[in-house]
């Protein structure tokens, strides 16, 4: 009698569709980004138990709840670390790492720079809008020098840091900035980010349109200027990364600053967990009844 294998059928947008619908407002730029990943999974075709989303807080940190993957909501600035314990309990796992930038370079700054160092194998995408927005409308670390806000009624005094040069200096083997209303070119560096072995990091314009006025839609779009425009651009020259990183203004780059591929990834050089082994393979050495009583209780 003849065996009938089936074959998978192929994953569509609609498989990454969440379970409950984004919340944020009409307009935000962080709707962009969630198609664009959804997209860049459906080109990768990763199957959704093979992925898991972590996020901290704040608007864009909501993030996993909508999109059907696997997923955790963290504290606040704390997605990085519960990542890397993810990634290195299970390297099988595609770990996304999504969130804001008061999130990612406020109160999560120190963690950006050492899993950065470790080089962990996560893609860790921020949606940038230069303000607080869950907060309504508070300065954030990349808000731009004089902007008004809820907390600097008299104009941002702090200079913004550069998350790009930030990431490079650090040592990151993958870094590149995008804008939500590039869908395409946007979804397109995801999916590198994504395929890359090692930490990635997408710094992404995601305008907020209810509590930053200065940074719009408008505003970016005549000033975005594809890296991957110029061929003469070479994305492995570390110095002209930071030389692209810098630049501001009538000009702003977008595309794949930087990448390097000799660099082992956090989990193949630990002794642990090299040899393709995982901690899953490695006895828990403790009473199976504790650990389903700890996992019932997270449940």
């Amino acid at each position: 009698m003849a065996t009938i294998v089936e074959t998978p059928k192929p994953l569509t947008m609609a498989d990454f569709k969440g379970r409950v619908d984004p919340d944020w407002c009409p307009g935000c730029g962080d709707f962009g980004v969630l198609a664009a990943v959804q997209k860049a999974l459906v080109e990768l075709q990763i199957p959704n138990h093979q992925i898991v989303t972590i996020s901290g807080i704040g608007c864009s940190s909501n993030f996993p709840g909508f999109i059907e993957t696997y997923g955790m909501h963290t504290l606040h600035g704390r997605s990085l670390p519960v990542a890397t314990g993810v990634k290195m309990a299970n390297h099988e796992l595609t770990v996304l790492v999504t969130g804001g930038d008061g999130d990612g370079f406020g109160i999560g700054g120190n963690h950006f720079t050492h899993t950065i160092r470790k080089n962990v194998d996560l893609t860790y995408i921020v949606m940038d809008n230069q303000i607080y927005g869950l907060t309504t409308g508070q300065t954030s670390p990349t808000s731009r020098l004089g902007m008004k806000t809820k907390s600097a009624p008299y104009g941002n005094i702090e200079g913004p840091i550069n998350p790009i040069t930030m990431a490079l200096a650090a040592g990151a083997t993958f870094v590149a900035r995008g804008f939500s209303g590039e869908q395409k070119h946007l979804t397109d560096l995801i999916r590198q980010a994504i395929q890359h072995r090692g930490f990635s990091f997408l710094d992404v314009f995601s305008p907020c349109v209810t509590y930053n006025k200065d940074n719009t839609f408008q505003w970016f779009r005549p000033r975005v200027k594809k890296l991957e425009e110029n061929p003469a651009y070479d994305p492995t020259d570390w110095q002209a990364a930071i030389e692209k990183s810098t630049l501001w203004g009538e000009e702003i780059p977008i595309g794949k600053f930087f990448e390097r591929t000799d660099l082992p990834a956090l989990h193949e050089a630990e002794p642990v967990t090299q040899g393709g082994k995982t901690m899953l393979d490695y006895p828990l050495h403790i009473d199976p009844a504790v650990a389903q009583k700890f996992i019932d209780e997270l449940m």
